[in-house]
């Protein structure tokens, strides 16, 4: 201490030395707990970051407890849930976890699930591979896992992740309450830094977030029931199932337990009668449980029909159907004009196939897919001078397909024949290797099974490579041998 200072020191009285002391000391406290800045990005990366600061934040507290604090914080406590996960007590604070109000009010909102009037379904984030997953049901789904005393037979796992939400959404369409039993998907303002999540249409009661939600709940809940030994941090599960990357052989060589490959493992769980039988004891108990009343034997033989005819719908769109990535999704400018109707309308008769040349290398993520087919769109429409991108459906390498013209407007894709097909291309340089074998099977054998079931193709329909139709070399010299050994492949009949 310097001569001068002590001097200055020695001149303030006690009682101002004691204030002076009290007001350091109260700033390094409120210092100390000010609550956590935390950003309002609605992404699952963002999630598992928050989600990682409230595990560091209480050490040892076991994942299952981690997931009643969430279910807690979101309010998610009627009866229905806690009849199978048990009661949150609100005065058991020693198995909950601590978090400050930004850490609260966030979890809160992405755990939440609703719809509002203006159509904006909150309490969902966009994860990395480009879908739109709704919480509540994967943290749901993976609490039932947890907590079950069985292993791969998990109590209460399918009514908590989908069966009561897909029961009431069947229902309420029944009873003219709704327009559409399942759906629909939507569009984020921004996919770098989403914060709002618009719908596409008027919303059923089990959207497409809702549904994305539950198979993951349902997958994860049954895995971490057949573990010995549950995970340690719940933040670790979800980042290895949802932010995993792949690498130069991209599906093919991915392990089995990741988002993109959602439907493949949820069509290894759940077969039609299972799901059929789950969605209707899920509204018995509901309307037990919630409705105090039981449901009686006539009701409940042509509640059964509903759910059948529901369950059919379900299949369709999300087990047969391979995962579409919209086009607001991968940023597609608009069409330029008026888009043609396919005329005749489908079903239509032939499929094309095609790859892109440039760009040449296959894509692996969202983000480098979505590039890709804004740079394709610019070359056909400011290059080319069409009128949009001139697929109907673009394959990725990432597990997805991509959305051109889609089901009902004509292409630019194989000249003289845009009418009567789809064409439908493989990102990539096929020349002299090929797409991976998940890619290939994700047209060869989803695509073209939703067309067939879904009325856009002709059962007996024919597909054709591109070359043999057009001169040109497409769909690459090793790419359009594979495809003749391709159920549905056609020599063309001079």
């Amino acid at each position: 201490m310097s001569g001068a200072q002590g001097v200055e020191d020695s001149m303030i009285s006690p009682m101002e030395l004691h204030w002076k002391w009290c007001l350091i000391l109260l700033v390094v406290l409120v210092s100390a707990h000010t609550d956590t800045k935390v950003t309002s990005s609605q992404h699952m990366d963002d999630f598992i970051r928050v989600l990682e600061q409230v595990e560091d934040s209480n050490p040892g507290l076991l994942p299952v407890n981690v997931l009643r604090g969430l279910r807690r914080t979101a309010g998610l406590r009627d009866e229905f849930m806690q009849h199978f996960l048990g009661t949150i007590r609100e005065d058991n604070t020693s198995e909950a976890p601590v978090m400050d109000s930004n850490l609260s009010d966030f979890l809160g909102r992405a755990v939440r699930h609703q719809v509002t009037e203006r159509g904006r379904e909150e309490g969902v984030v966009l994860t990395a591979d480009g879908t739109t997953v709704a919480m509540s049901p994967v943290l749901l789904g993976i609490e039932a896992g947890l907590v079950s005393k069985t292993r791969c037979r998990v109590l209460g796992l399918y009514p908590l992740t989908l069966a009561r939400n897909l029961g009431l959404s069947f229902q309420h369409f029944h009873s003219s309450l709704l327009s559409q039993r399942l759906g629909p998907d939507g569009c984020w303002d921004d996919v770098t830094s989403p914060q709002v999540f618009t719908l596409s249409d008027k919303p059923s009661l089990a959207t497409d977030a809702l549904v994305n939600g539950g198979m993951d709940g349902v997958i994860l809940g049954m895995e971490v029931s057949a573990r010995s030994q549950h995970p340690l941090k719940l933040s670790s599960l979800l980042r290895r199932y949802y932010c995993h990357r792949l690498e130069g052989e991209g599906l093919d060589a991915a392990p089995r337990l990741i988002s993109r490959l959602r439907r493949e493992n949820f069509r290894e769980l759940a077969r039609p009668p299972l799901l059929q039988r789950q969605v209707v004891r899920s509204l018995v108990l509901q309307r037990r449980l919630i409705d105090h009343s039981t449901m009686l034997a006539q009701e409940k033989e042509e509640l059964t029909a509903v759910v059948r005819e529901g369950i059919k719908d379900f299949v369709h769109r999300y087990m047969d159907c391979p995962a579409i990535i919209l086009r607001c999704q991968w940023g597609a400018a608009p069409y330029r004009g008026t888009p043609t109707p396919l005329s005749p309308p489908p079903p239509l008769s032939f499929m094309y196939i095609h790859h892109t040349y440039q760009p040449g290398q296959p894509c692996l993520t969202f983000q480098q897919c979505s590039a890709d087919m804004r740079s394709m769109q610019r070359f056909h429409q400011d290059d080319r001078g069409w009128d949009d991108i001139g697929y109907s459906f673009v394959a990725g390498s990432d597990g997805y397909l991509y959305e051109g013209l889609g089901w009902h407007w004509q292409g630019a894709h194989t000249k003289g024949y845009n009418s009567k097909g789809y064409g439908v291309s493989f990102i990539g340089d096929y020349t002299s290797s090929l797409p991976s074998q998940q890619t290939m099977e994700l047209v060869r054998d989803r695509l073209a099974s939703c067309a067939v079931g879904g009325g856009q193709l002709v059962g007996n329909f024919t597909l054709y490579g591109h070359r043999q139709l057009v001169k040109t070399s497409c769909p690459g010299d090793a790419f359009y041998s594979e495809i003749t050994g391709w159920e549905h492949f056609g020599e063309v009949q001079n």
